[in-house]
């Protein structure tokens, strides 16, 4: 592998968290202005930004740019991390 091709990848990885942590962000804000989890909105807003990121995900892969693994464990963490502002705003509202 040449510099560029690492420097490719590193920098494709760092995009697809960044995108991800915008993701959670976004939820976060939808959150904290009394959003509720089950609120048709924050569905469609959570399912098209994963639908997204994950297209991304698998561009990326496609290129060669990011591996398989590292692509899965980008979302599985987006999902760890979602599921628990989930319930910490679940646990909030039900105070």
């Amino acid at each position: 592998m040449t510099d560029d091709t690492i420097n490719y990848r590193e920098k494709a990885y760092a995009l697809l968290k960044t995108d991800a942590d915008k993701i959670v962000k976004l939820i976060q804000v939808q959150m904290d202005n009394l959003t509720m989890p089950q609120c048709p909105l924050y569905e469609e807003v959570l399912d098209t930004q994963m639908f997204g990121l994950s297209r991304e995900i698998d561009f990326a892969i496609r290129l060669g740019l990011v591996d398989a693994k590292d692509g899965k464990a980008i979302l599985d963490t987006l999902e760890r991390e979602l599921s628990m502002l989930h319930e910490a705003s679940t646990k909030k509202r039900v105070r």
